[in-house]
């Protein structure tokens, strides 16, 4: 089974549709399998006091200003959701709270995502596992016991998922990675899991391949040095090209580890142990 890869455009649109349209195409054209967004209710996720704070952007000088410039709703999710469809590709966004979730709801998405930092709201675990959707969960941030607490939501739902391995710093240093940690969580909780990188360049993801993830999740932005708190973590087109032609050649190197001759073999060892003769093998044994 191939290695299913998000490109997470997330909130590196900056607020404008033609960037959006352009790192689709990005994505679509490097063969990726869907993209990604965020989708937050502002009042809900922000408390007044952070909003009220100050901060310069592009947008204003309050927190608030930065946030909703960021923040797209039903015209842009409808256009998103048309440009997705016209060029065949999956899109989806992870909720940060339920009133974004029943939001998403209109598009009749085929895939959900809960973030790492979201994994621990029960209630809004249990109301994206009531959609019955195949559910990505990272799950950067968090203790066993946080885990076992989704698992258990999701698989009481009858919901099918997969758990991604992450490392909720950005960007992430490569040390950093934990990746031995994809074969703890396949062992501990029987699923499939896959591997969201942060990290700055492709090496990391490359091993994560290597490991048996099923799926892949990398920020994609049209260039690193753009506005925005997750550009750096990002991969501009050129990596995500490069890092997807790399994945799907490991893919096929991987093989299915049965030992044994492969058939392009058989004729280069009749050429090559040509000399090997019983009676060379009687001097060598008499030696």
């Amino acid at each position: 089974m191939s290695i299913f890869f998000i490109a997470e455009i997330g909130i590196n649109h900056n607020g404008q549709i033609d960037i959006v349209k352009q790192l689709i195409d990005v994505a679509k054209e490097a063969g990726c399998d869907a993209v990604k967004f965020q989708k937050r209710t502002v009042d809900l996720v922000y408390s007044k006091e952070l909003l009220d704070s100050p901060r310069e952007s592009p947008w204003g000088k309050t927190q608030r200003a930065q946030k909703e410039g960021l923040e797209f709703g039903q015209k842009e999710y409808e256009e998103i959701d048309r440009y997705c469809r016209s060029i065949g590709i999956h899109w989806l966004a992870s909720a940060w709270d339920i009133p974004s979730q029943k939001f998403l709801r209109q598009f009749n998405l085929k895939y959900n995502k809960i973030a790492s930092a979201m994994i621990v709201d029960k209630d809004l675990v249990r109301e994206v596992a009531s959609d019955g959707r195949h559910t990505f969960i990272s799950t950067g941030m968090t203790t066993p016991e946080h885990i076992d607490e989704a698992v258990a939501i999701f698989r009481k739902a009858n919901c099918p998922f997969e758990l991604m391995h992450c490392v909720s710093v950005y960007p992430m240093e490569d040390e950093e990675a934990n990746l031995n940690c994809i074969k703890n969580l396949r062992e501990r909780y029987h699923c499939d899991v896959g591997y969201s990188g942060h990290e700055v360049g492709l090496a990391v993801s490359y091993a994560a391949a290597a490991l048996g993830i099923t799926s892949l999740e990398r920020h994609i932005t049209l260039a690193r040095a753009m506005y925005g708190s997750d550009q750096a973590a990002s991969l501009e087109p050129s990596g995500l090209r490069m890092l997807v032609g790399g994945i799907r050649k490991i893919e096929k190197a991987m093989g299915n580890g049965v030992l044994g001759y492969q058939e392009k073999e058989v004729s280069i060892s009749q050429k090559l142990r040509a000399h090997i003769t019983c009676e060379y093998k009687k001097i060598v044994r008499k030696s």
